[in-house]
């Protein structure tokens, strides 16, 4: 689900939503992406925000956090998120948009989607307590991106109980990827004296070995997270019965392809 469900919450990033919050005043990329994803807490600190999404280096968040908000309300980055992701979503998946079956995957999604248990997942609360979208495709997205921000809130919430901080995230996630942690696009960008104390410090605990890549605890640990990680995001499903749930595992499996392969 998380292969199906990804590509079609992650149009939020890509150029049309961009452009949607340039217009409106924000003055990069980074902008648009902290007002429009932080907006369902509100009015939040930059603190909070930063707690919340977890995987930012410090300082990271309040670049952009209150800034945003002396340009758009969140009521209004909802909006134009919401418009501009499901605009983007229409053009990559084109005529998939408008087949008779989309109403029916958007209604099975968004079932899911509203179902989960909000307890220790503020972002996912968050977003729950917002309407959703009459419109198909619109709908959609937003049942992509509660189902997303589900996981991820899980996500945070296995990394915790393995003692993995944000920035230790990315650099194992990047030696899963075959990646030094230096080549890594959301952490390579830091100092690298910041950068190679975060590696330092996963070497002293035994999960990056001398020359920078995994050790096997290290390697078991990530594999520990992600299973975890899984396991906590499952419970979302359980309203689906089994035939509705292969029925939505198929139809989300063009509409996620088609996205895909238009963002590679």
């Amino acid at each position: 689900m998380f292969e199906l469900v990804e590509p079609i919450a992650t149009v939020t990033f890509s150029e049309v939503p961009n452009e949607a919050f340039l217009a409106v005043g924000m003055r990069n990329y980074w902008d648009g992406y902290f007002a429009g994803r932080a907006a369902p807490l509100g009015m939040a600190p930059a603190e909070v925000v930063h707690a919340v999404f977890y995987n930012f280096a410090d300082g990271e968040v309040s670049r952009h956090i209150p800034w945003v908000w002396g340009k758009i309300t969140p009521q209004e980055a909802i909006a134009v998120r919401e418009r501009g992701s499901a605009a983007a979503l229409r053009q990559l998946i084109g005529q998939l948009a408008d087949s008779p079956g989309l109403v029916r995957v958007a209604d099975l999604a968004t079932r899911a989607a509203v179902s989960a248990p909000t307890e220790g997942r503020a972002l996912y609360a968050g977003l729950r307590a917002l309407d959703v979208p009459e419109k198909p495709v619109a709908r959609l997205w937003h049942a992509a991106t509660l189902l997303r921000e589900h996981r991820g809130d899980g996500h945070n919430a296995a990394l915790l109980a393995h003692g993995i901080g944000g920035t230790e995230a990315h650099v194992l996630l990047a030696l899963s990827l075959g990646m030094r942690a230096e080549e890594f696009g959301r952490i390579h960008h830091l100092p690298k004296a910041q950068l190679a104390g975060v590696v330092d410090g996963l070497r002293r605990r035994g999960l990056v070995d001398a020359a920078g890549g995994f050790t096997d605890a290290g390697r078991e640990t990530k594999e520990r997270i992600e299973a975890l990680t899984d396991e906590l995001a499952a419970p979302a499903y359980d309203v689906l019965t089994a035939d509705e749930l292969d029925e939505l595992i198929a139809a989300l499996e063009p509409i996620a392809a088609a996205a895909q392969e238009v963002d590679d």
